[in-house]
């Protein structure tokens, strides 16, 4: 079946037909909220409450743009949500003086899973402001308003996130030199 019968058939509470867009889009949804979690277990309950938010407003979805895109909106809002009420509250502390935030990838050589278990040990005012600027490609501005925030607060956690992320792969891979030479 075609994506545009099975959302118009999820649209008229179908069950089968949401059972099949929910095994075909969950392995993507889990991987975005892998990143805008802490853990795996708040992803499981992200991508949960997300699919529950993309049933209940699937009516909604005029078949302009992209579903898969309207579904990921949908995910990392349910994400930012999450954090808005409880830890976001933080997120406006003062702005600080950005610096070059300029990263020597070169240097650090990281797996895409270490480098996503240090996203999730990020702050979450940080790591929510460097998935959406690093990761998803939201602007400063669009940032600042999905978070409420400022531009200048948004760009400065950026950094922050940043200077944490680069102080813990370095650090890791120190630690794994001293293991080796250890063991030499």
């Amino acid at each position: 079946m075609n994506n545009k019968k099975l959302i118009k058939k999820c649209q008229k509470n179908d069950r089968q037909a949401q059972s099949e867009l929910f095994y075909l889009y969950k392995d993507v949804l889990f991987a975005l909220s892998l990143k805008y979690c802490k853990n795996y277990k708040e992803a499981e309950d992200n991508l949960h409450d997300s699919f529950l938010t993309i049933f209940k407003k699937i009516h909604q979805y005029n078949f302009k743009g992209s579903f898969e895109g309207w579904i990921k909106r949908i995910t990392i809002n349910n994400a930012i949500d999450k954090y808005k009420h409880s830890t976001l509250s933080d997120l406006s502390l003062k702005e600080d003086k950005i610096e070059d935030t300029n990263i020597d990838t070169d240097s650090l050589h990281v797996s895409l899973d270490e480098l996503l278990l240090h996203i999730q040990e990020l702050p979450d005012r940080y790591r929510l402001v460097f998935n959406l600027y690093e990761l998803d490609d939201y602007s400063h501005k669009e940032i600042a308003k999905m978070l409420q925030i400022s531009e200048g607060t948004s760009k400065s956690n950026l950094h922050r996130a940043k200077v944490i992320l680069k102080t813990k792969i370095m650090s890791a891979q120190n630690n794994l030199k001293k293991i080796v030479i250890n063991d030499g």
